[in-house]
C-alpha cells in the first residue's frame, strides 16, 4: 500500500527533488530564525542583563575601596577664648624677678578657631560586609531570575519553532498548489488540442472548443492567484527568519510525513510553567529577604590616609583606623511588614496564575491532539478521493474521446480530479500544521541542539 501512496503524491505534485542527506531544511531555517529573529534577540539581551544582575549581586560580597579626599578653607566663624596670658603670665613675671632676668616672655591670651583653615584630609577606606543576609538573599533572587528568563527565551523560541514550520508548510502548500493548477492547465490543453480534432474530423461542434477555451481563462486566472498565495506565504516565511521579504525558500521533500501519525516523545515541562514556578520562589525569596532585614549587619572598614595643615606630609599626618559598623534596625514604622505582606501576596499570584496556565496547558495537548486527529482523518478521506477522481477522470476521457460523452461530464471530471489533488494538499498541510502544534504544545522540539 505505501509504494501506491508515495506515487500517488509524487504524481500530486508533493514532492520536491531537494534532499537532504542528515539535517533537514526546515531545521536549518528554525536555527537561522534563532539567530536572526529580532523577538529572540530582544529575550536574549534580557537575558545577559540579568546574568550580569547576578555577578553584580555577588560583587556585594567582595571588599570594596575608595579614595576620598578633604580640603579645607575657612576665616571667621566661631572660637575658642583660652586666657594664657592671664593665667601664665602672673607667673613667669615672679619667675623674671626671681631670676633677675627676661627668660619668661609675657603670653598674650588666644582665640582658637573651630573651622580648620588649610586643611586637608586623604584617606583610602576598604570595607568589607561581614553579616548581611539582605546581599544573600538578594544573589538567590538574581539566580532565579536567570532561569525565569532562560524559560522566556525558550518560550519565544518554541513559539518561533511552531510559527516557522506552519509558514513553511503554508509555502509548500501555496508552491505545489501553482503545480496543481499548471497541471490542470495541461489537462484543458489537451482538452483544446482533441477538441480541435474532432471539429476539424466533423464529430463535435465548436462548442465544446469554446467551452475548453473559456475553462483555459479560468485556470489561468486561478493560476495567478495561487502564485499571489506564493509570493504572501513567501514573504511571511521570511519576515519571520528576520530576512528580504523576496529572498528564495528551498523546499526539502525530507520533511514529508505521509503517514499522519502522532509525533513521536514524551510530552516536556512547559518553559511557561517554568517562568512562574521562578516567579513563584522569587516572591518567596523576597519575603525572607524582607523578613531577614531585622538580622543585625556587620561591616568592617580600614583606612589609610593622611590629614594635616599647609599640605603638610609626613610621619606624623599619615594614620590608619580601623573599625567595626553595627547596623540594627528596631524600628522602621512598619515598612517592612507591608513589603512582607506584598512578597506573601506576589507569591500567591504567581501560585494562581501557574495553576490556571497549567490547566491552559493541558486543553491545548487535548485540542491539538483533535485536532491532529481530525486532520488525519480528513488526509485519508482526501487520499482516497483522488485515487478515485484519477480513476474517474481516466475513464470519461477514454469515453469522451471515442465521442460517447459530453464535454461537459469530461469538464466536470476534470475539476472534481484538481479539486481532489488541491484538497489533498490541503489535508497533509493540515496534518503538518497539527503535527508542530503537538510539538509545542509537549514542548518536545529539542532547542539545545539548536
Amino acid at each position: 500500500m505505501l509504494p501506491k501512496v508515495i506515487n500517488l503524491i509524487v504524481f500530486t505534485g508533493l514532492l520536491s527533488t531537494s534532499v537532504l542527506a542528515q539535517d533537514t531544511k526546515l531545521d536549518a531555517y528554525i536555527r537561522e530564525g534563532f539567530n536572526r529573529n529580532q523577538a529572540i534577540a530582544r529575550q536574549n539581551f534580557q537575558l545577559e542583563r540579568s546574568m550580569m544582575a547576578l555577578q553584580e549581586a555577588r560583587a556585594y560580597f567582595m571588599p570594596t575601596a575608595s579614595m576620598m579626599g578633604m580640603y579645607t578653607k575657612t576665616s571667621g566663624g566661631r572660637t575658642i577664648d583660652i586666657p594664657i596670658g592671664d593665667m601664665l603670665n602672673p607667673v613667669y613675671s615672679t619667675l623674671n624677678q626671681l631670676t633677675q632676668s627676661q627668660k619668661f616672655p609675657q603670653l598674650e591670651n588666644q582665640s582658637i578657631q573651630l573651622n580648620p583653615d588649610n586643611f586637608y584630609d586623604a584617606k583610602v577606606r576598604a570595607s568589607l560586609p561581614l553579616v548581611n543576609t539582605e546581599i544573600w538573599y538578594a544573589k538567590k533572587i538574581r539566580q532565579e531570575d536567570i532561569t525565569r528568563q532562560q524559560a522566556t527565551v525558550n518560550v519565544y523560541k518554541r513559539q518561533l519553532v511552531k510559527d516557522i514550520k506552519t509558514a513553511y508548510y503554508q509555502y509548500f502548500q501555496a508552491t505545489r498548489a501553482v503545480d496543481i493548477y499548471r497541471n490542470a492547465l495541461q489537462l484543458v490543453m489537451e482538452n483544446i488540442r482533441v477538441n480541435k480534432s474532432m471539429l476539424d474530423n466533423g464529430i463535435r461542434n465548436n462548442t465544446a472548443l469554446t467551452r475548453a477555451q473559456t475553462e483555459q481563462q479560468r485556470v489561468e486566472a486561478s493560476i495567478v492567484q495561487a502564485q499571489n498565495n506564493q509570493q504572501n506565504a513567501k514573504a511571511y516565511f521570511n519576515f519571520l527568519l528576520n530576512r528580504s521579504l523576496e529572498d528564495s525558500i528551498l523546499l526539502d521533500s525530507t520533511i514529508i510525513d505521509i503517514s499522519a501519525r502522532l509525533p513521536a516523545g514524551a510530552p516536556q515541562q512547559r518553559e511557561e510553567l517554568i517562568q512562574l514556578e521562578s516567579a513563584h520562589k522569587m516572591a518567596l525569596l523576597v519575603e525572607k529577604k524582607e523578613r531577614s532585614g531585622f538580622t543585625p549587619k556587620v561591616n568592617t572598614f580600614l583606612d589609610l590616609g593622611s590629614q594635616g595643615f599647609n599640605f603638610a606630609f609626613n610621619k606624623d599626618t599619615r594614620y590608619y583606623l580601623w573599625g567595626v559598623n553595627l547596623q540594627w534596625d528596631l524600628f522602621t514604622g512598619g515598612q517592612r511588614k507591608y513589603r512582607i505582606k506584598q512578597a506573601s501576596a506576589d507569591a500567591a499570584i504567581a501560585q494562581t496564575a501557574y495553576n490556571e496556565t497549567q490547566q491552559g496547558i493541558q486543553l491545548e495537548m487535548d485540542r491539538s491532539a483533535n485536532n491532529h486527529r481530525s486532520a488525519a482523518a480528513n488526509f485519508g478521506s482526501a487520499r482516497t478521493q483522488l485515487q478515485l477522481a484519477e480513476k474517474y477522470y481516466r475513464d470519461q476521457f477514454k469515453v469522451y474521446k471515442e465521442g460517447q460523452l459530453l464535454y461537459i461530464e469530461l469538464l466536470d471530471a476534470q475539476n472534481q480530479l484538481t479539486n481532489a489533488r488541491l484538497q489533498l494538499l490541503q489535508a497533509w498541510a493540515q496534518v503538518q500544521i497539527s503535527q508542530a502544534d503537538i510539538e509545542r504544545a509537549q514542548a518536545t522540539y529539542p532547542l539545545q541542539h539548536n
